[in-house]
């Protein structure tokens, strides 16, 4: 390169002529008065007295949350799953760290240092090119992580909740496998919305009582989700009530909503008396209108549309709680004997079409209403056929 007709106007000195900046100096550039309008660039010497490779802050301060590990970026709180934070030190430099504008072909490396618990070293390498010229430069920005508690954390420390999910029975107390599968559908509600990122979900609190379960968890949606789970796999119906608690502070009403989820009054495998006259039913589905099987014929049963899932009817008892007895003989299409489980006399009860002729023994129940044959078990695994009497099937398989 060649000098020009300019001169530094900082020292005097004349600047070399750059095929670059023909139009227009870089920074520091003057007005050149052999061409109006035009700038012209601070020598070599002056221009790098004034030169910043790096721009970098003295400290960066990361904030953590000391219960759950979540890291505040932005104005929200990420859940990360790690303890060692290195990873998120480095992301901070990097975002933080700025490089002169004139400098070309880039370069830069970082080491971190763990001088703490909650102190990291970053320290890091830069290499480029300005005007020609190598340059490189060496920062070290202590990182510190500021250990404080997220929003979640504070809400679950205090035991906050905005909804109330009440699991009860009509006319009866809740199975413990309904209020296990309601503890499950809880939890699992909660773990598909923190999937999605919702660090707002989680349940405050689960506690039984003499007439159900009571959950208490972070939000309206839960609940409702929870809520509609139990009626989708039980049957049954949910009722929900708002109570104003408070208000925010933007002066907004918050309500606070209870479900009352009320599960039907008869579960699969119930034996019922209906006051209809055509013999008990063994309960195969309460979901909907409830639905079963005449143990007098085995014919299928299913209660009309205003009857629903609970039909007027007295509890008989368990399929469980039926006793093995002696086939005597079988009598006709219509009737078989039995010998009773108590008397042990030989007693005509009505044949449903499960009962198989070559059969032994059967399973009985005696009852008020008397003594009826149930279903035989499974020849194959001696075990109760799962298909059309499984305890929490809605189907009518």
């Amino acid at each position: 390169m060649s000098d020009s007709r300019a001169f530094c106007p900082r020292c005097g000195d004349p600047v070399p002529e750059r095929t670059d900046s023909d139009d227009s100096a870089g920074e520091g550039g003057a007005p050149d008065p052999l061409r109006p309008g035009a700038e012209v660039e601070l020598c070599d010497s002056c221009y790098f007295d004034d030169f910043d490779f790096i721009d970098a802050p003295d400290r960066i301060d990361v904030q953590v949350c000391a219960r759950c590990g979540a890291v505040h970026k932005g104005n929200r709180w990420v859940d990360i799953g790690a303890e060692d934070y290195t990873d998120i030190a480095i992301e901070k430099v990097s975002e933080v760290l700025s490089v002169h504008v004139d400098v070309d072909d880039v370069a830069w490396q970082v080491e971190p240092e763990q001088v703490g618990e909650n102190t990291i070293r970053m320290y890091a390498y830069f290499t480029g090119v300005v005007r020609d010229t190598p340059v490189e430069e060496q920062v070290m920005i202590p990182v510190k992580i500021a250990r404080q508690t997220c929003q979640r954390c504070g809400r679950i420390a205090g035991d906050y909740y905005a909804s109330i999910v009440q699991i009860r029975a009509e006319d009866r107390t809740p199975t413990s496998e309904e209020l296990e599968r309601a503890k499950e559908i809880a939890h699992q509600t909660v773990a598909d919305m923190e999937a999605t990122g919702d660090r707002n979900a989680f349940v405050t609190e689960i506690s039984e009582d003499a007439d159900g379960l009571n959950i208490r968890v972070s939000t309206n949606k839960i609940g409702k989700k929870i809520s509609n789970k139990m009626i989708e796999e039980f049957g049954g119906s949910v009722n929900d009530a708002e109570t104003l608690v408070t208000e925010d502070e933007d002066g907004n009403e918050v309500y606070r909503v209870t479900f009352a989820v009320r599960l039907p009054p008869y579960i699969p495998g119930d034996i019922i008396d209906l006051t209809d006259d055509g013999g008990p039913v063994l309960v195969r589905s309460a979901h909907g209108n409830l639905k079963g099987t005449r143990i007098t014929t085995g014919d299928r049963y299913e209660a009309s549309y205003e009857e629903g899932n609970s039909p007027e009817a007295r509890r008989l008892g368990r399929l469980e709680d039926g006793e093995k007895t002696t086939v005597v003989t079988v009598e006709d299409d219509n009737a078989v004997q039995v010998l009773d489980p108590e008397t042990f006399q030989a007693t005509t009860v009505a044949r449903p079409e499960y009962f198989e002729p070559d059969a032994e023994t059967v399973p009985v129940l005696k009852s008020r209403a008397g003594l009826h044959v149930l279903p035989d078990p499974d020849p194959d695994t001696g075990e109760e056929n799962p298909a059309p009497y499984d305890p929490y099937s809605h189907t009518d398989a």
